[in-house]
């Protein structure tokens, strides 16, 4: 009897540890879910231009893409600014995105904030995240802030307001010593958050803003939920509590000028070289071969990087970057999209969006090309040609991925100098297989992304 009471006991206490456990496992994926940073350590994002996007241009026709985004494997939805624009000092027929007439209001050419709510819930649906673009540096010249609150803004010596920058003349620049004015704009950023659920922002010229404003505002968005947050800046203080991702601009200009024949692999290595004792490897990187300043302004990818835009985009998956796709980019986006007047994407097949869904598929089953610190660090390589070829390994538990890129327009054969590793690597594109001790022969513009078997 006495041994049957102590069976049964650790019977219970087996089965009810095993509950407790799967509980406990249980709560571990819901608040790794719930943190936007952990949820996004295989993502990509994709920076989504309503206007352009459809001949609607709007939220509702925005909406029936959502499913091919998520079979391209898209993670993270970027929505261009959706807020009403102003008409004062208004650019082109529809004006500035980036002019905001009213923070806490939807573009009524876009639809309405129930459009918008829906849009939100299918993008949670799809088990995607969804950050709206914000602009907090300057407003319209017609924001009800300017006639209501004329001190929140900056003024030249005459007392009048002025745009931040010459050349911006649509917008207004705001006065953050004013701490009314950042009450307010901390209120209109948690609306969204506490109203809507979307899962953070974009930041528009984050490095004009005081760095002190965004951290404030950021602990009062994580009061409602915990948020992801992108800058559009380059600049590491804004990544001590504000900000987890930033814009790789130095990079993107870098493989422009590679593209031009201007600067070389050499340069990857620098840059690569200094990135640590720049930024932490808690923060996104975010690298793009275009975005809508770039298309819009720069030219397109096919006149940027007539022959290297297909090496450059898988470049961006397989280096420790954050990769960016832009609108239409999936579908060979070949024109400059008018920035201020409606301009819809032609939507195709192209191989593009072929490789798109394999990298993105690449980057989710393989740790090894993670963001940030969930990734594999970047172990560069020396070939036989340093100026040509740019060669790296990313390595993570047990994936281990070997890159190799001809970043010229002439075939080279590449010969790794002191490779060490014994595996054999297969190519994620071919059957092509390589172990590092022979040549590897590389077209023009060429590139291997071998996989340990």
């Amino acid at each position: 009897m006495k041994t049957i009471l102590i069976m049964t006991m650790l019977s219970l206490s087996f089965l009810f540890g095993g509950c407790n456990q799967a509980k406990k496992n249980q709560v571990a994926e819901q608040e790794a879910k719930a943190d936007p940073v952990e949820a996004s350590k295989a993502s990509t994002i994709y920076e989504v231009n309503i206007r352009q996007y459809t001949p609607e241009g709007t939220i509702e026709a925005f909406i029936q893409h959502i499913p091919r985004l998520k079979e391209l494997g898209v993670d993270i939805l970027w929505i261009m600014p959706i807020y009403p624009i102003g008409d004062k000092n208004k650019k082109g027929p529809l004006g500035s995105y980036y002019a905001v007439k009213n923070y806490k209001e939807v573009n009524p050419n876009f639809g309405t904030k129930d459009d918008f709510r829906k849009l939100v819930k299918t993008v949670h649906d799809n088990d995607m995240m969804i950050i709206l673009d914000w602009v907090a540096n300057h407003t319209a010249w017609d924001h009800p802030w300017i006639k209501e609150h004329p001190e929140w803004y900056t003024k030249d010596s005459t007392g009048t307001v002025v745009a931040p920058v010459e050349d911006w003349s649509d917008v207004a620049d705001l006065n953050y010593e004013n701490q009314e004015m950042r009450n307010a704009m901390t209120d209109a950023f948690v609306f969204w958050v506490k109203e809507f659920d979307v899962d953070g922002y974009r930041c528009d010229v984050a490095s004009m803003v005081p760095n002190d404003f965004w951290e404030s505002a950021r602990a009062e968005m994580e009061k409602v939920k915990p948020v992801f947050m992108l800058a559009e800046a380059e600049k590491p203080e804004l990544h001590k509590k504000a900000f987890d991702a930033n814009y790789a601009w130095e990079l993107h200009h870098i493989m422009n000028e590679i593209a031009k024949g201007k600067q070389n692999a050499s340069h990857l290595r620098k840059y690569f070289k200094k990135e640590p004792t720049r930024f932490a490897d808690s923060v996104y990187r975010m690298a793009f071969t275009t975005n809508h300043d770039e298309n819009s302004w720069n030219g397109t990818v096919f006149e940027r990087m007539p022959n290297s835009y297909e090496t450059f985009a898988v470049f961006t998956y397989a280096a420790p970057t954050f990769p960016l796709i832009y609108s239409g980019q999936e579908a060979g986006l070949n024109k400059r999209l008018r920035f201020f007047d409606k301009d819809t994407i032609e939507w195709k097949s192209h191989k593009m969006g072929n490789l798109y869904k394999k990298l993105n598929t690449l980057k989710e089953e393989n740790p090894a090309l993670w963001n940030g610190r969930y990734g594999g660090n970047i172990q560069m390589l020396k070939t036989n040609n340093n100026k040509r070829v740019f060669a790296f390994t990313r390595e993570k538990d047990d994936n281990k991925v070997l890159a190799l890129f001809n970043l010229s327009d002439t075939a080279t054969d590449v010969n790794i100098k002191k490779f060490e590793s014994e595996e054999t690597f297969k190519d994620a594109f071919s059957e092509k297989q390589y172990n590092g001790k022979a040549p590897l022969r590389l077209k023009p513009w060429g590139y291997f992304i071998g996989l340990t078997q």
